[in-house]
């Protein structure tokens, strides 16, 4: 079992990092992902995942306060409006580019309300 839950890890954080450059695609919930997996079969891969440099402080930003840093916020609305316009050009259906409008605006409105990691660090 321990190996099944070290290969979903494996395969949620790569999957976070496509998300980085692939529209549509979430790095976060990917990443937060990998680590809730690599904590059940290997607790150095989840210790290796939060300290990475790049997704390690959004992780640790979530799990300690439940908060998106302002940048991570933005980077995300600017992905979620792009995909919104992407949809718009290449959909001939208005059903379809209206729900995926819909669907993106919400997780939009989700991402922009959560809170903002305090200033001061947790270990």
């Amino acid at each position: 079992m321990r190996y099944f839950w070290i290969g979903l890890a494996g395969i949620c954080f790569a999957l976070g990092a496509a998300g980085v450059i692939v529209p549509l695609l979430p790095t976060t919930p990917f990443m937060l992902a990998a680590v809730a997996l690599a904590s059940k079969g290997s607790p150095r891969f989840a210790r290796w995942i939060r300290q990475h440099r790049l997704a390690g402080p959004a992780i640790k930003n979530w799990e300690h306060e439940r908060a998106i840093s302002p940048r991570a916020k933005g980077l995300a609305v600017v992905t979620l409006v792009f995909s919104a316009l992407v949809i718009w050009i290449t959909i001939p259906s208005l059903v379809v580019r209206i729900g995926v409008t819909l669907l993106l605006a919400g997780i939009g409105s989700w991402l922009v309300t959560r809170a903002t990691p305090s200033q001061r660090r947790k270990p």
